[in-house]
């Protein structure tokens, strides 16, 4: 660069390995291949999530290690697609960050312990939430929705996310062996 600045070359490895084409995302491994209801699965994940930017570290993060892009900053990106009315249910980061950003659809976000406090975010509108605040969001549109979440700060576990009891209960109440698949995942629920 002319102006004394540092200048990395793509080059090297091709700007194709930091590249995440949508089409070819592929859901989270947790999500594959499980035989859990549709409507517990809902409880906790969006109907699809899909990996976009990892850790460079691999260690298990909430949206687990395999993405196209891996290494951004300590950052995490994915995409998580919602039919109408559809989203998980109230849950809570210890200690990081999570934006999202919707791309399609509208989404109702709720807050709070109870889910209490709502509100409704629009195309492009965007909410970080701060870590400890449970949230929990479903698609309110008749179109598939998709939002952007971005991951940042703190430990990037899947010690990080923690569901309310209530959840825990809804899900035992299908079978105590849908609530011992999610902690196999590494998820963890207050009792």
């Amino acid at each position: 660069m002319g102006n004394g600045g540092i200048s990395a070359n793509l080059t090297k490895t091709g700007p194709e390995s930091r590249v995440a084409r949508f089409e070819t995302l592929d859901a989270l491994q947790s999500q594959k291949n499980h035989t859990i209801p549709q409507d517990v699965a809902d409880l906790i994940w969006s109907r699809r999530l899909l990996p976009v930017v990892a850790r460079a570290d691999d260690m298990p993060g909430p949206f687990g290690t395999m993405a196209p892009i891996k290494g951004a900053g300590d950052m995490t990106i994915t995409y998580a697609a919602c039919p109408p009315m559809t989203g998980p249910s109230l849950h809570a980061h210890h200690h990081t960050f999570e934006t999202f950003t919707v791309l399609t659809g509208r989404f109702e976000f709720s807050f709070g312990d109870e889910g209490q406090d709502t509100l409704t975010l629009d195309k492009f509108d965007c909410i970080s939430v701060l870590p400890g605040v449970y949230r929990a969001f479903r698609n309110i549109s008749d179109e598939d929705g998709l939002l952007q979440v971005i991951i940042t700060g703190g430990i990037h576990d899947q010690n990080d996310i923690i569901f309310p009891a209530h959840t825990a209960r809804a899900i035992a109440a299908h079978g105590a062996q849908h609530l011992a698949y999610f902690k196999s995942t590494g998820l963890n629920f207050v009792e």
